[in-house]
């Protein structure tokens, strides 16, 4: 199922505090080994970019060649999968991406991760220093602790291999987001994406630039994670530079699929399904996806008036707004007057949130098949993460002047409710065969 970690919609600067000046050579050399294209100045330009929002978020520190990183051991198989998986990606413009079709590239992603969860064919191992990776397993367990503190206790009941892996995860998926909403954001061109996903792909082959890459690199190196949600997830922010708007569902659902449904598809093959689970994989990935979708939708409703304000971006369907009688420039202003919100708004908010409980309730099918040690915190992340579309109710549907959140207090006291779900495991129905379609 899906860690709850939504990236493309929350929007915080990571700090870190150990910068090292002395790798500064480093990583100019590491950098320049990435770089593909024919145009040095332009290349050094993206490169130096990418350098620059890590550091005001996750240091980049540079792996040591021959202190820390040997060459990884790749077997034929692997060699020929990766090989594979490069012919088989979307490989796109932000131009392209947005006329692509949601709804293949997503069964495109789900079957891929199946495929690889089913196989366990995993990504080449890399010989890393215990020393140097240890503190970036722990720079990504401080990260995950401090941005998402709900999920971050239920990650604590997981095996210290699964906490490591899910936080390596999280903190991959953050940086990503950055790029396009963090502080250098301005500045991204979609050759700096070009170069994230190069960079990406060199994590998957066993190479990774930086300490904070190579915890990814160690994660799929031991649980069967699959690249292609990655992939979609840079194609998300790919959106992001181009697409202010959504004209209708089909639209949004594509996005976010790729900002948070991707999350689910990267998270299962770490999460795991319970021991005694024999019905079918595609149908617990396919309850992760509504997840991601629950969250991405719940997080963009609580965001209308910032997004609105500070990007001029509305992600809620303009199709839906017509049909309510309302129009971009209202939401771009705002629909509360004199405090008072208005009544159009009012019922195209219920339509909305109604939509996101209905993806709420179909996630939920899926959490109890996952392995009992991840249960309780995803079955906790939900919970929170529903209760926001209450606390968007009690507002008054005012989310141009109001935020909604729940307080820690009451996420606390959700805990038991959450841990006694988490009891269960899978139905006998699920048991028999595909039970999500």
């Amino acid at each position: 199922m899906m860690m709850m970690m939504t990236t493309a919609k929350q929007r915080v600067v990571i700090t870190h505090n150990n910068h090292n000046n002395n790798n500064k050579t480093t990583t100019t050399t590491a950098t320049n080994k990435l770089n593909t294209t024919t145009n040095n100045n332009k290349r050094r330009a993206q490169n130096n970019l990418l350098s620059s929002s890590k550091s005001s978020s996750l240091i980049r520190q540079p792996l040591q060649a021959r202190e820390a990183v040997a060459e990884p051991s790749t077997t034929q198989t692997q060699t020929s999968t990766i090989n594979q998986q490069k012919k088989e990606s979307f490989q796109r413009r932000p131009e392209d991406v947005v006329r692509s079709n949601g709804k293949e590239v997503e069964l495109f992603a789900l079957q891929a991760c199946v495929k690889r969860q089913e196989s366990g064919i995993l990504a080449p191992k890399i010989k890393v220093v215990q020393a140097v990776l240890d503190p970036a397993f722990e720079r990504c367990r401080e990260v995950t602790a401090e941005y998402a503190k709900t999920f971050y206790l239920g990650t604590k009941l997981m095996t210290q291999e699964k906490q490591r892996a899910i936080w390596a995860i999280y903190v991959w998926c953050r940086r990503t987001d950055e790029l396009v909403d963090g502080p250098n954001a301005s500045h991204i061109t979609p050759e700096a994406l070009d170069r994230w996903e190069e960079r990406l792909e060199n994590i998957f082959a066993g190479k990774p630039m930086d300490v904070i890459d190579a915890t990814l690199a160690d994660t799929v190196s031991k649980f069967p994670v699959d690249i292609q949600p990655f992939r979609d997830m840079v194609d998300g922010m790919r959106m992001d530079l181009v697409k202010p708007r959504y004209e209708n569902f089909d639209e949004l659902y594509e996005y976010c699929y790729r900002v948070a449904g991707t999350v689910g598809l990267m998270s299962m093959p770490i999460m795991g399904v319970d021991e005694t689970y024999r019905g079918d994989l595609q149908s617990v990935y396919k309850a992760a996806l509504s997840l991601g979708l629950a969250n991405q939708l719940t997080n963009i409703l609580r965001d209308v008036g910032e997004d609105a304000r500070e990007r001029n971006r509305i992600y809620v369907p303009l199709e839906d707004l017509a049909a309510f009688g309302i129009t971009e420039d209202e939401v771009l202003t705002g629909l509360v007057k004199d405090g008072k919100v208005d009544e159009r708004w009012v019922k195209f908010m219920k339509f909305q949130i109604a939509r996101a409980r209905e993806c709420f309730a179909s996630a939920e099918a899926g959490v109890n098949c996952l392995n009992k040690d991840a249960r309780w915190p995803v079955w906790s992340a939900l919970d929170v993460y529903r209760d926001i579309l209450d606390a968007i109710e009690a507002n008054g549907y005012d989310n141009f002047t109001q935020r909604a959140y729940v307080p820690k207090l009451q996420k606390f006291a959700m805990l038991p409710s959450s841990f006694a779900k988490a009891q269960q495991g899978p139905t006998e129905e699920q048991q028999k065969g595909r039970w999500n379609e």
